[in-house]
């Protein structure tokens, strides 16, 4: 049966995390790219860890505080200002090339449900060109906890008033796939490094390599 909406995640799905560095280091020294991927894995962790504690702040206070420890474990010299600098690019990541064209060929409504604040998503759509494209950016600050807890996932279905298998939910992170299957959505992972699945009891319906090859592989 044909989804009658999609439901997608933001950060590496839709959006190139890891174009944040290259847009906002300018004249910062230093390894950037272990910066950028020991600044994602502290974001990811700090959102898991405050879930746990019952300690929710937003995302945009997250990804702050992932920063400055990152910098901090990499000894990389950093000032103020470009510390604000790079934390301000994250209001306008990269658009993955294959996301506005995967966009315009899906045959039923697309929303997001993202960890990011809605500061941080109403920018990075708007940024994207991408305003028109969907019908809900859905932030987990209306239930004040991050993913992969049920109560966001819940969220999509109760906003979209659909039951959750009639909705596609895609991501590219393999935990937040299984954390969608384990709540009742069908899932889409879209494996763009060719990685090993996590192992966490819950496949998806479908993997593909790329967002636009969604709307092809669900033709029967």
């Amino acid at each position: 049966m044909k989804p009658r909406a999609f439901l997608l995640d933001a950060y590496g799905t839709l959006f190139d995390v890891h174009s944040v560095v290259v847009q906002g280091a300018g004249e910062m020294r230093g390894d950037l790219p272990a910066l950028s991927a020991l600044w994602r894995q502290k974001q990811l962790e700090y959102t898991w860890l405050r879930s746990l504690m019952g300690r929710y702040e937003d995302f945009w206070e997250i990804t702050k505080a992932a920063l400055q420890a990152a910098v901090a474990q990499l000894k990389i010299d950093a000032s103020a200002a470009q510390l604000d600098h790079l934390l301000d690019a994250y209001l306008r990541p990269a658009v993955f090339p294959d996301a506005k064209s995967a966009l315009a060929a899906l045959d039923a409504p697309a929303s997001i449900l993202s960890n990011g604040s809605p500061k941080m998503l109403e920018s990075a759509v708007r940024h994207a060109g991408l305003d028109d494209r969907f019908v809900e950016v859905i932030s987990v600050d209306r239930v004040k906890t991050y993913k992969p807890s049920p109560s966001v996932y819940a969220l999509g279905a109760k906003i979209l008033n659909l039951p959750a298998e009639q909705i596609l939910f895609v991501s590219s992170n393999s935990w937040d796939a299984a954390g969608a299957k384990a709540f009742g959505y069908r899932v889409c992972w879209c494996n763009r490094l060719g990685a090993a699945p996590d192992d966490l009891g819950f496949a998806p319906d479908l993997v593909v390599s790329y967002l636009d090859q969604i709307e092809a592989d669900l033709r029967p």
